[in-house]
């Protein structure tokens, strides 16, 4: 598995699903995650209103307060190819492709480390976000939770 920050690689399969879901465009193509704050870059048409990046913040911390449980399956390659886009995954991920869930929110291939619950997240805080020659960059960290 590719070593990744659970908290904040969860919360990038948040505001992929998110992004997808209020504007119509695809997942990051490109991103960083880093324990202390994180990117992810869309192909965009503009820059996003204060407005819109308030929404994203707000929907994103919404879906991650449901402490949806993120479970993983394995399907064959045939049948992921079925349900998901693979263009990212390389050639030789196998004939069996994994599967992350983020309860019924989101779902994709992924060979990252995640929580168990989305309560493990703690708070998304939208950074900053920039738009040049097509590209839509979000800035993001985490407020860790203070877990009892």
């Amino acid at each position: 598995m590719k070593a990744y920050n659970p908290e904040m690689h969860t919360a990038e399969h948040v505001l992929n699903q998110t992004m997808v879901r209020l504007f119509g465009c695809n997942r990051s193509f490109s991103n960083h995650l880093e324990r202390k704050k994180s990117k992810c870059d869309y192909h965009f048409e503009r820059a996003l209103t204060s407005d819109e990046e308030q929404m994203i913040n707000d929907k994103v911390n919404a879906v991650l307060q449901q402490h949806d449980d993120v479970t993983e399956e394995v399907l064959p390659r045939t049948k992921a190819a079925q349900l998901f886009d693979l263009d990212k995954l390389p050639d030789a991920s196998g004939e069996e492709i994994r599967i992350v869930r983020v309860g019924d929110y989101d779902a994709c291939p992924c060979i990252g480390e995640h929580v168990a619950n989305t309560k493990e997240v703690g708070e998304f805080v939208l950074g900053s976000t920039s738009y040049d020659e097509g590209v839509l960059r979000i800035r993001f960290k985490l407020k860790r939770p203070q877990l009892v």
